[in-house]
């Protein structure tokens, strides 16, 4: 993502700074595109620097497809391991991993056009090998269910057996009914 740059003067004369980095000093961060290792390492870097310079609030926007799990989950435990409470905001589309993380925050926005996806994890490509690997995969990939609907059951408020129907397929949400569910706390109009 080609991020805007931004010309600011300054007592040394002008600099160039990214929009980017003008957000990052009023603690605001973006989780946009595919949750990945990558920008997973990003986003936990600008989080412990964030909460090591200052106890106030941090705002992540998210607008993402989803992605690795195992790398989601390192995120999620980052996001309730540092003191700082942490304000998400879905803006456009916060599906699967990205899903789970938006819904995690301490204050979860929405903005009126956005939606929430919530489906059980999936296997990527295809599963072949002997009988046991795919066993091994097949009750890992069950494991990985179980942690992540008891992650949105907690913060929704809602039974297990509810969180399971509803992630049995993909299962969209509109603004208003991700309040209803108790997967965000409100619809904002202005950020």
């Amino acid at each position: 993502m080609n991020t805007p740059v931004i010309i600011k003067e300054n007592s040394s004369g002008y600099i160039k700074t990214t929009l980017r980095d003008e957000l990052f000093l009023t603690r605001e961060v973006q989780c946009f595109g595919e949750i990945s290792e990558e920008s997973v390492g990003s986003l936990i870097l600008q989080l412990q620097y964030l909460s090591r310079q200052s106890a106030e609030e941090i705002t992540l926007y998210i607008n993402s497809p989803g992605g690795l799990v195992a790398d989601g989950l390192a995120l999620y435990d980052v996001m309730k391991g540092i003191a700082n409470p942490i304000r998400t905001v879905c803006v456009g589309t916060a599906a699967s991993m990205g899903a789970l993380l938006f819904l995690s925050g301490n204050q979860r926005d929405i903005l009126p056009h956005s939606r929430v996806m919530l489906h059980d994890p999936l296997i990527s490509g295809g599963v072949g090998g002997s009988a046991l690997k795919v066993d091994r995969l097949s009750r890992n990939l069950m494991k990985t269910r179980e942690i992540t609907a008891a992650i949105i059951a907690q913060h929704t408020g809602k039974r297990l057996e509810e969180i399971y129907e509803v992630t049995a397929n993909d299962t969209y949400f509109d603004a208003k009914e991700a309040v209803a569910f108790g997967l965000a706390d409100r619809i904002i109009e202005n950020l």
